[in-house]
């Protein structure tokens, strides 16, 4: 909008942002910025929530808003949900050199990821009074909307997430999973985590090197090691603080296995390829035509 009207964006009004600027804001994004189009169609959406927004508080743009918020999102092929196999996942966590405090660290916290599926702003976000290490151990979130969920952990998990807390003399309030200096970690920190660790686990787990694996693939990871597990997705999208089941479809999607399964199900018994052999009648008759 600066490059276009040639006024600083403290000097924008309302009435200066048109259809046609929000529109030539998102090809700029998607043909000058090589944004993909899921980006291009997220900035949308947060234009569509801010105008939304604008309608009720400036009625007099009411036309202007209307236009704007009746810019379609652009259509694009979905891509296959990229996780993590069971030998990749543990490919990954034994990278990680579990003799030094980062290396404890980031054994920990992909561990975690892996088995509760966080988002990496709830992992980033964990405080160690969020963390339950005894008697039904789990951990407390707070995810989108700032509604708060429990995920459990299996025991070893917990052991190892105690030891943790215990050799830092964490104090309640300290981050779960610090940084260098004791503050957060952030979300590129953790991708840069993955970017170092995932090229060693594809040393000895060849397949990793074909995947584009983000801190959100754990995510994807988590839920599918559920899915195999035979859980519905109703609990699974309870489990990764999914408001709908829909959210929670497209692992469905993804497994080939639970469709071999339902395939399996499905197909009548002892159908197969046979060559047809007229009976005995059917011949005499024929030959008395």
């Amino acid at each position: 909008a600066q490059a276009q009207l040639g006024r600083s964006p403290a000097a924008l009004d309302l009435a200066d942002i048109d259809a046609a600027l929000v529109c030539g804001f998102l090809d700029h994004l998607e043909t000058d910025r090589n944004n993909s189009i899921t980006t291009r169609n997220a900035r949308l959406a947060a234009i569509h929530s801010l105008f939304g927004y604008a309608a009720l508080r400036c009625p007099e743009h009411a036309l202007l808003i209307q236009r704007i918020l009746a810019i379609p999102h652009k259509r694009h092929d979905s891509t296959d949900v990229c996780f993590l196999t069971r030998a990749e996942s543990d490919a990954l966590l034994a990278v990680p050199d579990q003799s030094t405090p980062l290396g404890r660290r980031d054994h920990l916290l992909l561990l975690v990821a892996l088995q509760t599926g966080l988002r990496v702003s709830e992992l980033t976000s964990l405080i160690c009074a969020d963390a339950e290490p005894g008697a039904g151990a789990h951990l407390r979130c707070t995810g989108k909307g700032r509604k708060q969920r429990v995920t459990p952990l299996t025991r070893p998990t917990a052991r190892l997430l105690h030891r943790w807390m215990t050799d830092r003399h964490a104090a309640p309030t300290d981050p779960l999973f610090p940084n260098r200096t004791g503050g957060r970690l952030s979300r590129d920190a953790v991708a840069d985590l993955l970017a170092k660790y995932v090229p060693v686990a594809a040393r000895t787990c060849t397949t990793l090197a074909s995947k584009n694996v983000t801190p959100h693939t754990l995510r994807h990871t988590a839920a599918m090691a559920l899915l195999h597990a035979g859980v519905d997705t109703s609990t699974i999208a309870l489990w990764l603080g999914h408001t709908s089941t829909k959210a929670t479809d497209i692992y469905l999607h993804a497994d080939l296995a639970t469709k071999e399964k339902a395939l399996a199900r499905t197909a009548p018994p002892g159908l197969g390829a046979r060559r047809y052999r007229p009976g005995d009648s059917l011949l005499a008759f024929l030959e008395n035509l």
